[in-house]
């Protein structure tokens, strides 16, 4: 096979395609339009039809060439933004040809090191072509390489007319990595009965469930006074939230102490003044049910401290921001057993795991598109070691592939 994954995620990661969590703009950012608009130029390049959505993300189509009537038609999804915890301006891609073990020091700082011992997976990567950034940025697998091995696998389709398929539909957002990936999706232009995510890490993962997720603003309304005369009458908001957040489990139920299926509550932004003091918090858990148990501690919490403060108040506002997607995937086993199948025809171990976070595919399975998540090769994400290798991105391309097979064979 003339695979053209490599040549694609080089290209697309010296794009700078970084979101703006603080942005309204739609998208947050207008750089993301580039990687966009080279996304486009390669649809037209083969021949396939697409359409930009509102939010700059692109809806294209690869029709049907089987002659069965009935096959359900697919769906492949991945972002092109990258995180903003690391800068993706000015990346440099390094490919480490025929990698032999041992630590990959980055040219740029060579304090920044992708070691076995902070990457063990490297021992399953002998032989394989690593492609890192230089030390000074994030690489961008996440998910630039899910992009590379979607759009591959679209040149492998058109150009493999021995490939039966259905309708494959390419569905490429912009802002995941700020939660609004699919803010703005219109879910007749993708026009799929179901689909998958690439937007995982190492090869053979496969991710059906993920955490339940709300956010929660706790604030502290205190009494304010001047501090010269302020005994027996000043109550500092600041102080009191501080109580509060010091009361948060510190063994269990955050997420420094907490791995696995493991639910957490998660302060991360404060901010105030004497008079009034507020707390941002994210709650995790698996189990739905369990985050308002997860909110109730917070509550409860809150009133034992304000005892002390009878002057002051709080109020709690919680929003849903994304739900497991297992409650949903769980109604179509087909969608399962076809990505599995698809790796033990290539020789491909599934690690099928779970989420702690959310991808794209969690809120579309909630709108009625059920969607879990597909390897593609992403290691170190949203930091300076962040790697990928070039044939974990060819099987995530060959796992692609055979989905689209397997849809048409059991129509």
């Amino acid at each position: 096979m003339n695979y053209t994954v490599k040549d694609r995620f080089l290209k697309y990661v010296q794009i700078d395609t970084q979101a703006d969590p603080n942005s309204s703009d739609v998208p947050s950012t207008a750089k993301q339009l580039d990687m966009i608009a080279e996304l486009e130029k390669e649809l037209d390049q083969l021949g396939i039809p697409y359409e930009r959505g509102e939010d700059g993300g692109i809806y294209a189509h690869i029709p049907a060439n089987t002659q069965k009537q009935n096959v359900p038609s697919i769906f492949f999804c991945s972002h092109v933004d990258t995180a903003y915890d690391c800068s993706g301006t000015n990346v440099k891609p390094i490919v480490h040809e025929n990698y032999q073990g041992g630590n990959i020091v980055l040219p740029d700082d060579n304090t920044q090191v992708i070691s076995e011992e902070k990457f063990p997976e490297l021992k399953d990567k002998i032989g394989q072509d690593i492609i890192t950034a230089s030390g000074t940025t994030l690489l961008g697998a996440d998910d630039k390489s899910g992009v590379a091995c979607i759009m591959d696998a679209a040149y492998q389709l058109i150009n493999n007319p021995n490939i039966k398929r259905g309708k494959v539909s390419l569905y490429i957002t912009t802002d995941e990595e700020i939660g609004r990936g699919v803010s703005h999706v219109d879910l007749s232009k993708i026009g799929a009965d179901f689909g998958y995510t690439l937007d995982s890490g190492n090869i053979g993962n496969f991710e059906f469930e993920n955490f339940s997720a709300n956010g929660l603003v706790l604030t502290v309304n205190g009494v304010s006074a001047h501090p010269g005369y302020a005994k027996g009458k000043m109550e500092n908001a600041i102080k009191i939230l501080s109580e509060i957040l010091a009361k948060l489990p510190k063994d269990d139920t955050c997420p420094e102490a907490t791995s696995g299926k493991e639910g957490f509550v998660h302060p991360g932004k404060i901010e105030g003044v004497l008079e009034k003091a507020t707390a941002h918090f994210i709650i995790r858990d698996f189990e739905t049910s369990n985050l308002e148990k997860h909110e109730d501690m917070i509550k409860q919490i809150a009133e034992d401290v304000l005892q002390a403060y009878p002057g002051s108040s709080y109020t709690i506002e919680s929003k849903k921001q994304y739900r497991n997607m297992r409650d949903v995937v769980d109604k179509f086993p087909h969608i399962v057993e076809y990505a599995l199948e698809a790796m033990e025809r290539l020789h491909i171990k599934p690690n099928v795991g779970s989420i702690r976070g959310g991808t794209d595919g969690a809120v579309l399975s909630h709108l009625g598109l059920p969607c879990p998540n597909l390897f593609s090769g992403q290691h170190g994400i949203h930091s300076k070691l962040e790697w990928t290798t070039v044939q974990e991105m060819q099987s995530a391309v060959d796992t692609v592939l055979e989905i689209v097979k397997i849809t048409e064979e059991k129509a």
